[in-house]
This record gives C-alpha cells, structure tokens and sequence, in this order.
C-alpha cells in the first residue's frame, strides 16, 4: 500500500515544513499554504533535513533540532569581504541589510548582505543568514510516492 511507503532513495515527497530559530521566530514556512514536493537527494533539502525525515511516511508529523553545521553550516568570517565604496555603480543608494547580488568566479549569481559601511569602504557578508544558526525543522509529510526514473523510450 502507498499510505505505508516511507520517505527515502527512489522517492518523491510532499510536504509541509516550517524552519525556525531556538527562540520560535519562523523563517519559512509551507503550512498555511501549498505544500513543497521534491524526489529524494535531488538537493532541495540540505542533507541535515532529508536525514530528519528519513523513514517517514505520509501522516507522520515531526519537530526536529537542526544543529548549525547539519543546517546552514557553520558562521565563516573568510565569507565577508570588503570593498572600496567608490566601486560600486550606486554608493549612496546603500545601507546596511542590502542585500546584493555579486558574480562568483564561475560566473554565477552570489548573494551577500552589507554589514557594515562607511566613507570609503562596504563590508559584504556572503554567509547564508542562517549560517551558524541552531534550528527547529517542523515537518508533516503529505505524501510519500515511488519517484520512477524518466522511461526512454527507443523507436527503431
């Protein structure tokens, strides 16, 4: 029976989730909405949550503690870095919480968040806002289907 499969390789899960911190503040949140449907280690959860859900099957409702390093990772001061204000297009349109996107060395989008500023210089911080963060992972499990690999089909 489907109600009995449970969440792990080879299947596709819907469910609800909210992300806290330790002191209740939510940071994201499905229930009250539309629930996320994703196939498991397709990397839309880090590894930390997917580990949290594991074995779980449709009904299931869970409170979990996330650790830092399981979720977001840990604080990385090497992941702020300064800039001279004269190099940026609009230097007085800035404050602290901006956040901007930057171009990484592959070329590729990189969100950061000013920090700090002053006459001469920008302090980007590239961490991810809940880097270093301890959290509460709620999570109900909707459904837990059979996730079958894409048929090719071949015409001779």
């Amino acid at each position: 029976m489907n109600d009995e499969l449970r969440v792990g390789p080879q299947t596709r899960i819907t469910l609800h989730f909210a992300v806290r911190l330790m002191d209740g503040t939510e940071m994201d949140s499905t229930f009250g909405g539309e629930p996320a449907t994703f196939v498991w280690g397709d990397g839309s959860l880090l590894p930390g949550f997917e580990r949290a859900i594991l074995g779980l099957k449709a009904g299931d409702r869970r409170s979990v503690f996330i650790d830092a390093q399981s979720g977001f990772g840990e604080y990385n001061e090497q992941n702020v870095q300064h800039f001279r204000r004269d190099t940026f297009a609009a230097p007085d349109g800035m404050e602290v919480g901006t956040v901007m996107n930057f171009a990484d060395a592959a070329g590729a989008e990189l969100p950061g968040v000013v920090s700090a500023l002053d006459e001469q210089w920008v302090t980007v911080d590239f961490n991810h806002p809940l880097a270093g963060r301890e959290l509460t992972f709620e999570v109900e499990i909707v459904r837990v289907e059979h996730d079958a690999p894409e048929q090719t089909v071949k015409l001779n």
